[in-house]
């Protein structure tokens, strides 16, 4: 998969052990992958990268953070495919969603995916999107 060098995906989760495994999910398929544990890291990553697609936690080092770094990843470099991991929904039942009108106001991702999610899924809603974001 030689056109995927070129690709930069940032990963930003503050757990150790999800940050590992989403960089392990995507390693085969030829990206560039840079890693964030927290929002902090990943703030300084964005300084001197520019990701072709973001896979962020929605909660770190705040509850907000996740969101926070989606706007400020929009701002930056609008555009670019962002996908959000959560555990919210196994945590409060809750569900979000980024596909109506209302919620794109606020959450600025392409996708959100629940944790623990399977790196098949994980690995194909990445490839989408990047296909998507270059037609």
């Amino acid at each position: 998969m030689t056109e995927n060098k070129t690709k930069k995906v940032l990963i930003v989760d503050d757990d150790p052990d999800i940050l590992y495994q989403v960089q392990l999910a995507l390693q085969d398929d030829g990206y560039t992958l840079v890693t964030a544990q927290g929002h902090r890291e990943a703030e300084d990553a964005l300084s001197s990268v520019q990701p072709d697609l973001a896979v962020v936690d929605l909660m770190m080092e705040h509850k907000d953070s996740g969101l926070v770094l989606c706007q400020q990843i929009r701002r930056l470099f609008p555009g670019t495919p962002i996908i959000i991991l959560t555990a919210v929904r196994g945590a409060t039942g809750l569900s979000f969603d980024a596909r109506n009108t209302q919620a794109k106001s606020w959450i600025q991702a392409d996708s959100v995916m629940d944790k623990p999610v399977r790196p098949e899924y994980l690995r194909n809603e990445v490839r989408r999107l990047l296909r998507r974001h270059s037609e």
